[in-house]
């Protein structure tokens, strides 16, 4: 127990401090350094977000004219649409320009992407801008061209929840619509998508995009105008279109549905198929997963 001196101590501080107001230091410069670190803070965001690069930056620009080998398939069939002199000044286009202004058949299954001051330039230019132009509608069911293009009467029209595929040689199978991409014509290495078509970035000069309704196991080969690209401009990295041209490519199908393949690898995959097709001399062995 404290003794009587210590507790009349305590007691005695205690008094002195009673009535008196408890005082901080340090003015009004804490405060002040405060709003210096938040004015900074927020001209460091402002800076930030004016500095990212807009959606038009980046290739393609109006001074650009690039090319990508296109067609839509159904099963067996294929179609590629017919240009004219109207769509020479937009942003894209397809056929031959000297054709599509003499106004002779043109449909060279080649997309003519020469987007104008303004347009859909860097990361604008898209596989929608092209659906657009030609008025194609395009989603995960259904493939819509313009009854024009294939000709009054004829089927121009084809969803996965019709039975589309009676009496073709992939009769009795379940459809599904996916765009096979090449990013370079002169690789076998593709990658296939199964949703956004529409956003499907144009991101080279050279590409091939085959729109596809056909069952999930189909081999989807590519359009005989990517080896026209090279004659219109378009430099690939290697000579999958040139005569006695061999390249293997193996593809691997993730769980999401999007096949990847990279070229010069063979490899077997549990539960997957595997097919062995040849484009312009080329050798393309392809596996996929049912």
């Amino acid at each position: 127990m404290a003794s009587s001196s210590s507790a009349r101590k305590v007691a005695k501080l205690a008094s002195r401090g009673k009535g008196k107001r408890v005082r901080f230091s340090g003015g009004t410069t804490f405060p002040a350094v405060i709003t210096v670190i938040c004015l900074a803070m927020l001209a460091l965001i402002i800076y930030a977000k004016a500095s990212v690069p807009g959606e038009e930056t980046g290739a393609p620009q109006p001074s650009d004219s690039w090319v990508a080998a296109y067609s839509f398939r159904v099963c067996d069939d294929q179609y590629t649409l017919t240009g004219t002199a109207a769509e020479l000044n937009k942003d894209v286009s397809t056929g031959n320009a000297e054709k599509a202004t003499a106004g002779t058949d043109n449909a060279d299954g080649v997309i003519h992407y020469h987007p104008q001051k303004g347009g859909a330039t860097g990361r604008k230019a898209k596989l929608g801008v092209f659906l657009d132009t030609y008025g194609v509608k395009l989603s995960n069911t259904k493939l819509e061209l313009p009854e024009a293009q294939v000709g009054t009467g004829g089927v121009h029209s084809w969803s996965t929840k019709d039975d589309i595929f009676k009496g073709t040689s992939c009769a009795g199978k379940t459809p599904v619509i996916k765009v096979r991409v090449w990013n370079d014509y002169t690789s076998g290495a593709f990658y296939d998508n199964v949703t956004d078509f529409r956003n499907l970035r144009l991101i080279r000069n050279g590409m091939i995009f085959v729109v596809a309704v056909v069952p999930n196991d189909y081999d989807i080969s590519r359009p005989a105008s990517s080896c026209d690209l090279e004659a219109l401009g378009a430099i690939g990295s290697g000579d999958l279109c040139k005569s006695g041209a061999a390249t293997t490519t193996t593809t691997a199908t993730s769980e999401t549905g999007v096949t990847t393949t990279v070229a010069g690898t063979t490899t077997t995959v549990a539960g997957t198929t595997t097919t062995t097709t040849t484009v312009a001399g080329a050798s393309t062995t392809t596996t996929t997963k049912p």
